[in-house]
């Protein structure tokens, strides 16, 4: 009987471990402050005023401050095409003429109004408008006197000038990236540093082509 009782022991110990909640080791905390979780160190939400706290504060309190900070300062795009003459400069160079010989007119706008509204392209214009002003309006009018020269001369000729110059462009990444050339004194990649600027170049130049193609009537 002996070693019948003992078996029956450990079969009951058996299968009630078995249904046993298994123990679960408890994680320490992740959580980080500035502190460092010391309590002697200092808390840096007790001493520090609400206006700095967050990103939209801060930019409230320094615009107080300074309305011409570096941090809320505006890139003025009609005070700069206004002093750069750039209306004029476009009729001069005769833009508008040369859209219409390509098939761009009013009547063609008007449909595409519709199409870039679907196409959520005002939605991101919106989203954007802080880069748009601050980083793509400068390039873009202080560098407009001498663009609207090249444009003009890509217009008169039509779509074959754009991708020419998307050949141009992607050609030029592409040899500097299969001849591995670098950067003087800084030994960086030339190719991926010009294709910052080469690749969305080149993808531009081709989207305006094939857009001029398809206007032609």
């Amino acid at each position: 009987m002996a070693p019948l009782t003992n078996y029956l022991i450990l079969a009951t110990v058996g299968v009630t471990a078995a249904f046993s909640p298994a123990h679960v080791a408890s994680r320490p905390s992740t959580r980080l402050s500035e502190s460092f979780g010391f309590d002697f160190a200092e808390d840096s939400y007790a001493n520090t005023p609400d206006v700095l706290l967050g990103e939209a504060n801060y930019k409230q309190w320094v615009k107080r401050v300074d309305e011409n900070s570096f941090l809320n300062r505006k890139y003025n795009a009609i005070r700069r095409v206004r002093e750069l003459d750039l209306v004029g400069a476009t009729a001069d160079a005769g833009i508008l003429s040369k859209l219409e010989a390509n098939g761009l007119d009013l009547a063609t706008l008007e449909e595409l109004l519709p199409v870039i509204e679907e196409a959520g392209l005002l939605s991101v214009v919106a989203n954007n408008q802080q880069l748009l002003i601050n980083g793509v309006a400068p390039l873009l009018v202080e560098g407009a006197p001498f663009l609207l020269p090249v444009v003009a001369g890509a217009l008169e000729a039509g779509p074959s000038a754009f991708y020419l110059g998307a050949f141009i462009a992607a050609g030029t990444e592409a040899l500097l990236i299969t001849n591995n050339v670098e950067v003087p004194l800084v030994g960086l990649p030339a190719g991926v540093i010009a294709g910052l600027l080469l690749v969305p170049l080149a993808a531009v130049l081709a989207a305006v082509g094939a857009f001029l193609s398809s206007l032609k009537k």
